[in-house]
């Protein structure tokens, strides 16, 4: 009898032991499909931390929409289903409201973007004003065409683009198609696609940083998942993989 109860026992004891472990091991790993809306110059960063967050997190899949903040914000708003947002401005993720506690991760800087080795001599925001060269500028209304705007007014260089784009890899785009001599993009940018383009950088671009603010959404289907990619944004990984990609600490 005592050798049956004392099984019993520490069955009883094993199996709760078990299960419990078979807990941890899906909180810690397991945390289903997220969905984040990420501006366009994170494209490359973010689609590298969100292989590296399934690899960390067995279980999960993370799915990207890239685009400019401004449209991202927009589509939020009008109910597309997300969990985290992460802006390349504060005005736009101010814009959403569902936005719970934005943090700050990164910062960006604007250069100017040209064909390889720089043909046109191109040096600065006034060089762009020479006759017959072709700019291409983001639109006012995305992060990287405020930017422009607010270094552009404080060189006192006025510019007529040939084109406004709705998201700085468009811009970059028609400097690597050849359709334009020069576009104003982020550094992370022309630094991704450096084995087409130069950056050129100009001293006026210090007053018009951008401050990238990542934050979890209320409508998140998946605030478990949105949660844990977010911190791994912020961890040293995350971190790690964002300033070699040229983004500068907030």
């Amino acid at each position: 009898m005592i050798k049956r109860c004392v099984t019993a026992a520490g069955l009883a004891v094993l199996l709760t032991f078990g299960l419990a472990g078979c807990g941890d091991s899906k909180e810690e790993g397991e945390t289903g499909a997220v969905t984040v809306f990420a501006a366009a110059s994170l494209t490359e960063s973010f689609t590298t931390l969100g292989k590296q967050f399934e690899a960390a997190h067995p279980g999960s899949k993370v799915t990207f929409n890239f685009g400019g903040s401004s449209g991202l914000a927009t589509q939020i708003n009008e109910g597309a289903p997300a969990d985290v947002f992460a802006s390349a401005s504060p005005k736009n993720m101010q814009a959403v409201t569902s936005a719970e506690n934005p943090v700050t991760f990164v910062r960006n800087q604007l250069v100017i973007a040209v064909a390889k080795g720089n043909p046109k001599g191109i040096t600065g925001l006034a060089g762009l004003t020479e006759h017959g060269l072709k700019v291409a500028l983001c639109a006012e209304a995305v992060p990287c065409g405020a930017a422009a705007k607010t270094a552009l007014e404080t060189a006192g260089v006025e510019l007529t683009p040939v084109t406004l784009e709705q998201d700085v890899k468009a811009a970059l785009s028609k400097v690597k198609l050849g359709e334009v001599d020069a576009a104003l993009v982020y550094r992370t940018d022309a630094k991704a696609s450096a084995a087409d383009v130069d950056g050129i950088e100009f001293p006026e671009s210090a007053t018009a940083i951008n401050d990238y603010p990542i934050a979890l959404l209320k409508s998140a289907a998946n605030t478990t998942g949105g949660q844990a990619f977010i911190d791994y944004v912020l961890s040293a990984d995350g971190v790690k993989v964002l300033t070699d990609a040229g983004f500068q600490a907030p």
